[in-house]
């Protein structure tokens, strides 16, 4: 079995495969404070509930955009079982050819949701990956990652108009029942979530027009779910694209 682990600003993603098949997945919160030790503790408890072992692993793979979490991970990964890990770079086989002017600048997530979409469905090619921050990627036919843009989450806008604007409180994140907010709190879901398809839908079709009309976006991430029924530019969604990423990097590089 393949442990993948994708370690992201808000949530530590998990996912086990048995060959192809995704078995089990995981969302911990991350945390650069916790040790080796305590990370193996916390991915104990997830493997016993799902009624998996630690020694049943046989490979890992994983990828980071939290830098000061790369050691603990490898770390864990080494000490609890006993596999040096595959870490995902820019250096890595993937199926595609990173085209921007400096590839170590890519992200990890970005690379692998990037290789992944582009096994599944060929190109040209736009991914949105909302995570804490909302990331746009473009890929042409033949396999050349342009690059791509990279905005405020939706949680950081809202974190940022609760703390930058001392009357409007926090709000929870749902869709509103009509655009017209008619209170305080219904209001800033209505820009929230309407405001934020129409920022998605902006970014895309700006990007059809240098790669083409009828390119494929497929959205993945924690809060696409929350996003996507209200745009009209994104056309499916793939909640483990990251993780079918990260083992397809495995396969490719082992």
């Amino acid at each position: 079995m393949l442990l993948a682990i994708d370690i992201g600003n808000t949530n530590v993603v998990l996912g086990v495969f048995d060959r192809e098949k995704l078995v089990e997945n995981w969302r911990v919160g991350t945390n650069t404070r916790i040790t080796p030790d305590e990370y193996a503790m916390v991915f104990k408890d997830l493997f016993g509930f799902a009624g998996l072992e630690f020694p049943r692993i046989h490979g890992v793979v994983l990828s980071t955009v939290v830098p000061p979490l790369l050691p603990v991970m490898v770390e864990m990964s080494r000490k609890y079982f006993k596999i040096e890990p595959l870490v995902v770079t820019h250096e890595l086989k993937t199926g595609i050819q990173i085209r921007t002017d400096n590839p170590k600048e890519v992200g990890a997530d970005r690379i692998v949701n990037a290789a992944a979409a582009y096994k599944l469905y060929g190109g040209p090619l736009i991914i949105v990956d909302f995570g804490t921050a909302t990331t746009f990627c473009a890929i042409q036919k033949n396999g050349d990652y342009l690059g791509g843009a990279i905005c405020p989450g939706i949680n950081i806008s809202a974190e940022a108009l609760f703390q930058r604007a001392s009357k409007l409180p926090r709000v929870e994140l749902v869709k509103p029942a009509k655009v017209i907010g008619t209170d305080t709190i219904s209001a800033m879901q209505a820009g929230l979530i309407y405001g934020y398809a129409g920022l998605v839908d902006g970014i895309v079709e700006r990007m059809k027009r240098v790669l083409s009309p009828k390119v494929r976006v497929v959205a993945t991430g924690g809060l696409a779910e929350l996003v996507y029924p209200e745009t009209t530019s994104i056309q499916e969604i793939k909640p483990h694209l990251t993780l079918e990423g990260l083992r397809l990097l495995f396969e490719l590089n082992r």
